[in-house]
């Protein structure tokens, strides 16, 4: 298993961290991957890993800075610091975006998040972020400002219909929502299935009970079959 690579950026004055996983060969894509409300994990840097194996160059950006969690309770405090404002969060979303850029120049640029990850994609989409795909695992789907103008990505959402921090009232705002700005999406639901459904582990490295095995693969494939239409294998 390929060692991931130190990459240092910055949002203003907050130093942040990501985690950048090469493929073999020149990149087809240069895919930003946002973590969960944890940062960093194993899990997330395994999907890093594989979508370096698909010959993306794949970056996993840091929410915090140096006031990553270590523990859940930092964790929330972190992520309700981070979520306070929105406009702010996006700024910080976007650094990761920027700090891509130089890492794989000249090929479709890509998000994807899982839980607060998730949410972030889908914030940079409504910010008029311009890549080629965004796509949400398990993220929150509200939003304080909603899109307004056209999104640009296509959108991937892969839901679990039974996610307890997803009320299906926020599932059909969110279809309606991106009707309204002529949003090319995608929804992928899972009958039964709780959030956090693409992680083996939960925060803490114990298996986690919300893990779907069928949720998790037929997700992630349908994220490739999309980057196999925005950036073919060459």
């Amino acid at each position: 298993m390929s060692a991931l690579e130190r990459i240092a950026y910055a949002d203003g004055d907050t130093a942040l961290t990501g985690w950048l996983a090469r493929p073999s060969g020149p990149a087809r894509a240069a895919v930003a991957v946002f973590p969960t409300f944890m940062n960093t994990t194993p899990g997330v840097e395994a999907k890093a890993r594989a979508l370096a194996a698909a010959g993306c160059a794949a970056l996993i950006g840091d929410f915090y800075g140096p006031a990553a969690p270590h523990d859940m309770a930092s964790a929330f405090a972190a992520m309700t610091a981070l979520r306070a404002d929105p406009r702010a969060m996006r700024v910080r979303l976007r650094a990761t975006l920027e700090a891509l850029e130089g890492l794989a120049p000249g090929v479709p640029v890509i998000a994807i998040g899982f839980c607060l990850g998730g949410m972030a994609v889908l914030e940079l989409a409504r910010d008029g972020a311009d890549f080629a795909l965004a796509a949400s695992f398990h993220g929150l789907l509200a939003t304080p400002l909603p899109a307004a103008a056209p999104i640009k990505p296509r959108l991937l959402v892969c839901h679990g219909d039974a996610d307890s921090l997803v009320p299906r009232a926020d599932v059909t705002a969110f279809w309606e929502e991106m009707d309204a700005v002529g949003a090319d999406w995608h929804f992928l639901s899972f009958a039964r299935v709780e959030h956090g459904f693409t992680n083996p582990l939960d925060a803490m490295g114990e298996p986690n009970p919300a893990y779907d095995a069928t949720a998790d693969r037929q997700s992630w494939a349908a994220l490739m079959g999309l980057i196999d239409e925005v950036a073919p294998a060459r």
